[in-house]
C-alpha cells in the first residue's frame, strides 16, 4: 500500500521543479494529485503523464477566485480534498534599498498571499483530518543579503504555519513548513529554463559553489524535498504540527573553519 492511498492532495507550482517531484511522488504513493500552476502546457502534460492519478487546474495563487475554482474542481473530480502543498513561489535578487515597491509586492503576492489564500480556502473545504505543508525557506530562519523581499515572505510563512496549526488543530488538520536551502531547480539554476543551455554543467558549477558553503558539499535535489513533503503529508508525521523542517545539507548549522 502507498503512504497516501485514498488521499486527494493539491500541489501548487506543480508543473516543474519541487512541485513536479512532489506531484510525481504523491501519485506513486497512491494519492489523487491536483496539479496546480499557471504554466498550463507543462501542468497539463504532467497530469496527462500521471494518468488517472492526477488532474490539472490553472491556479494563480495570488487570486482568491482562482483558489475557489481550483478547490471546486478538485472536489468535483474526486469528491474531497485532504491535503495541500503550498509550493509555488518566486525569487527576486535586489538589495532592500534598491527594491521597488512593485517588485516587493509582486513577491509578497505570490509567496505570502498565495500561502495565506491556500490555507484559508483549502482548510475550509477539508473534512476534519488533513494536512497542509507550506514551503518556506532556509531564509525563513536566517538572513541572506540580496534576497530581503523573498526572506520577508518566507519568515511570514512560518508565522502563518504556526497560527494555522493552532487554529486548525481541533479539526485534526496538521500544518507544517519545509525550509529548503539551495535546491537544483530553475529558481537556483535558471539555465534549466533555456533549452540550449548546459544545465548539467551549471549543476556541476553549483555543486562546486555549495561545496564551500554546505557541510554535505552539494546543492540539494528536488526529489529530496519531495520526500520531506511526503513525510509531512502522510501518517508518518501524525503527531507533528506547527513546525519548520530545515532541509539544507547542514548549511544552517554554521561555518566550518577547516
Amino acid at each position: 500500500m502507498g503512504k497516501l492511498d485514498g488521499r486527494v492532495v493539491l500541489v501548487t507550482g506543480a508543473a516543474r521543479g519541487q512541485g513536479e517531484q512532489e506531484a510525481r511522488l504523491f501519485a506513486a504513493e497512491g494519492a489523487k494529485v491536483v496539479v496546480a500552476d499557471v504554466l498550463d502546457e507543462q501542468g497539463e502534460a504532467l497530469a496527462k503523464e500521471l494518468g488517472a492519478s492526477a488532474s490539472y487546474v490553472h491556479l494563480d495563487v495570488g487570486d482568491e477566485a482562482d483558489w475557489s475554482a481550483a478547490v471546486g474542481a478538485a472536489k468535483s473530480a474526486y469528491g474531497r480534498i485532504d491535503g495541500l502543498v503550498n509550493n509555488a513561489g518566486i525569487l527576486r535578487f535586489n538589495s532592500l534599498v534598491d527594491t521597488p515597491l512593485e517588485e516587493f509586492m509582486q513577491v509578497v503576492r505570490v509567496n505570502q498571499v498565495g500561502c495565506f489564500l491556500g490555507i484559508k480556502t483549502v482548510a475550509a473545504a477539508m473534512e476534519d483530518g488533513g494536512t497542509i505543508v507550506n514551503t518556506a525557506s532556509y531564509t525563513a530562519v536566517t538572513g541572506m543579503a540580496a534576497v530581503g523581499t523573498y526572506a520577508a515572505t518566507k519568515h511570514a510563512i512560518l508565522g502563518l504555519t504556526r497560527v494555522a496549526a493552532l487554529e486548525l488543530a481541533d479539526r485534526r488538520i496538521r500544518v507544517n513548513a519545509m525550509c529548503p536551502g539551495a535546491i537544483d531547480t530553475a529558481m537556483s539554476n535558471p539555465a534549466q529554463l533555456d533549452p540550449d543551455a548546459d544545465t548539467e554543467g551549471m549543476s556541476r558549477a553549483l555543486d562546486e559553489l555549495y561545496r564551500k558553503l554546505v557541510p554535505l558539499g552539494r546543492i540539494g535535489k528536488p526529489a529530496e524535498v519531495a520526500r520531506l513533503a511526503l513525510f509531512l503529508t502522510s501518517d508518518d508525521s501524525s503527531y507533528i504540527t506547527g513546525q519548520p523542517f530545515v532541509i539544507d545539507g547542514g548549511w544552517l548549522a554554521g561555518v566550518s573553519v577547516f
